[in-house]
C-alpha cells in the first residue's frame, strides 16, 4: 500500500504511515467513519422510501394537470372539491377530457386475524386514458360490481394469493360489509400510510364508503389537447375557476409540493432530515479527535519540516492525506453494511428502501468533506506555531 501511495502521491506518504503507525487507533477511527457512513445511509435510505411513497400514487395516473382542495397537504390526504369544477373545466380551451378521482383508507382483516390497510382509489372505469398504460387494460375489468385490483407488493398479504391473482386467479375479502372480489394486479408499492393500494371503480367507492358523495371528489385529474403548453392551460383555469378552496397543479408539480410537504413538514422527514445531519457531525467530530490527536503526537516531526522551510500548505497535504484515507477505508464497511441492512429492511418491511449511485456518492463526497473539515481544523494549531516552541 505504501509503494501504491508513494508512486500516486509522488512522495513518500506521510500521512498513511502516521496512521498506520497506530493500528489500533487506525482501526478504531475506520470503525467510527463507517458507523457515521451507516447512519447518514439508513436516514437517507428511509427518507428515500418516505420519498418514493409520497410520489408513488402518481405513478397509476396518467393525467397533465390536478385540481385539489386548498386545505390538502399531499394527493392522498387532500379534501373534497364539488364534481361541478370538472365540468367547469371542460370549457376552458385547452382541455381535452377530465376524471374525478376519489381517495380512502380501507382496512380489513385477514382470515388469521391480521389487519391490512389499503389506500383506495375510485376512478372511472370508463375513462381508463386516466390510468397509466399498465393498469388501464385491466381498468375496464372493473365495471363489475365490487371488483378492484390490488398491489402485488401489499405488506401483511399471503403470498399464495398474491401469486394466485398473477396467474388470472380471483381473491374475495370482506369489509364494512361488503365483499370485494380482487381479479388483478398492479405494481406500485407500499408506503407509511398503508400497507398496499387498491383500485376500484367509482361506483363501487361508493358503495364501499357509504359516507362519501359522488358529488365531491378528492382531485379532478385533467387531461391537455395535443400541442399545449400545461403552464397556458393551468393560467387559463385560474382565471376561469372560482379561486376559493381550489389548488390547481401539474402533475409534476402536485408531486414536487407532495415531496416538500414531507420533507419540511411532517415530523417524520424532519427527523430523517435531521438523522443525516447527526450522522455528517458524528463523523466530523470522530475524524477531528482522530488527526488532532496525530498532530498533537507528532509535533516534533512537524516542527522540524517547519524549521527546514516547509510551509502550512505541507502540513496541510499531509493531514488531508490521512481524511482521504480515513473517509475511503470508512465508506467501503459503511455501504457494504447498509446494502445488507437495506435488504433486510425491503424484506421485512416491504418499503422501497434501495441503494442508488447518487446517494453513494452524495455519502462519499459528504465524507470526504466532513474529513477534510476536519483535517483543516486539526492543523490549525501549526499554522502559528514557532518552532522553536514546539521543542
Amino acid at each position: 500500500m505504501s509503494h501504491l501511495l508513494t508512486i500516486l502521491f509522488g512522495r513518500l506518504p506521510i500521512g498513511w504511515l502516521q496512521l498506520t503507525h497506530s493500528r489500533g487507533r487506525f482501526f478504531a477511527a475506520v470503525a467510527g467513519v463507517a458507523f457515521a457512513n451507516l447512519l447518514v445511509f439508513m436516514q437517507l435510505g428511509i427518507m428515500g422510501a418516505l420519498n418514493n411513497s409520497t410520489v408513488a400514487p402518481y405513478d397509476i395516473l396518467d393525467a397533465d394537470i390536478i385540481l385539489s382542495s386548498q386545505d390538502g397537504n399531499t394527493l392522498t390526504d387532500g379534501g373534497h372539491i364539488p364534481r361541478a369544477r370538472m365540468f367547469q373545466a371542460l370549457g376552458v380551451a385547452g382541455v381535452s377530457d377530465a376524471s374525478a378521482l376519489f381517495i380512502g383508507n380501507l382496512p380489513f382483516t385477514l382470515e388469521d386475524g391480521s389487519s391490512v390497510s389499503l389506500l383506495s382509489f375510485g376512478m372511472d372505469v370508463a375513462k381508463p386514458l386516466f390510468a397509466t398504460p399498465a393498469i388501464a387494460t385491466s381498468l375496464e375489468k372493473l365495471s363489475l360490481e365490487n371488483t378492484v385490483l390490488l398491489d402485488e407488493g401489499t405488506r401483511g398479504m399471503p403470498k399464495d394469493v398474491i401469486a394466485e391473482l398473477i396467474d388470472g386467479g380471483q381473491f374475495r375479502f370482506e369489509t364494512g360489509g361488503n365483499t370485494l372480489t380482487a381479479i388483478g394486479t398492479m405494481d406500485v408499492g407500499v408506503g407509511f400510510l398503508a400497507d398496499g393500494m387498491m383500485i376500484m371503480s367509482d361506483q363501487s367507492f361508493m358503495r364501499v364508503f357509504p359516507g362519501r358523495s359522488s358529488g365531491a371528489p378528492n382531485h379532478i385529474l385533467i387531461r391537455i389537447a395535443d400541442g399545449v403548453s400545461n403552464d397556458a392551460v393551468v393560467a387559463r383555469l385560474m382565471n376561469t375557476l372560482p379561486s376559493g378552496n381550489l389548488r390547481i397543479q401539474t402533475k409534476s408539480g402536485s408531486a414536487a409540493n407532495d415531496l416538500a410537504y414531507m420533507a419540511t413538514e411532517r415530523p417524520t422527514g424532519v427527523i430523517f432530515g435531521f438523522g443525516v445531519f447527526m450522522g455528517l457531525l458524528v463523523g466530523l467530530v470522530i475524524v477531528y479527535q482522530v488527526l488532532s490527536t496525530d498532530v498533537a503526537d507528532h509535533l516534533r516531526e512537524y516542527a522540524t519540516f517547519k524549521a527546514m522551510g516547509y510551509g502550512q500548505s505541507f502540513f496541510l497535504g499531509i493531514v488531508f492525506e490521512e481524511a482521504i484515507i480515513l473517509a475511503l477505508f470508512g465508506f467501503i464497511p459503511g455501504i457494504l453494511v447498509s446494502l445488507g441492512l437495506y435488504a433486510g429492511l425491503v424484506s421485512f418491511t416491504g418499503l422501497p428502501v434501495e441503494m442508488n449511485a447518487g446517494r453513494a456518492l452524495l455519502v462519499f463526497f459528504g465524507t470526504l468533506m466532513a474529513c477534510s473539515l476536519s483535517g483543516a481544523i486539526a492543523t490549525r494549531r501549526l499554522a502559528n506555531a514557532d518552532p522553536a516552541d514546539l521543542f
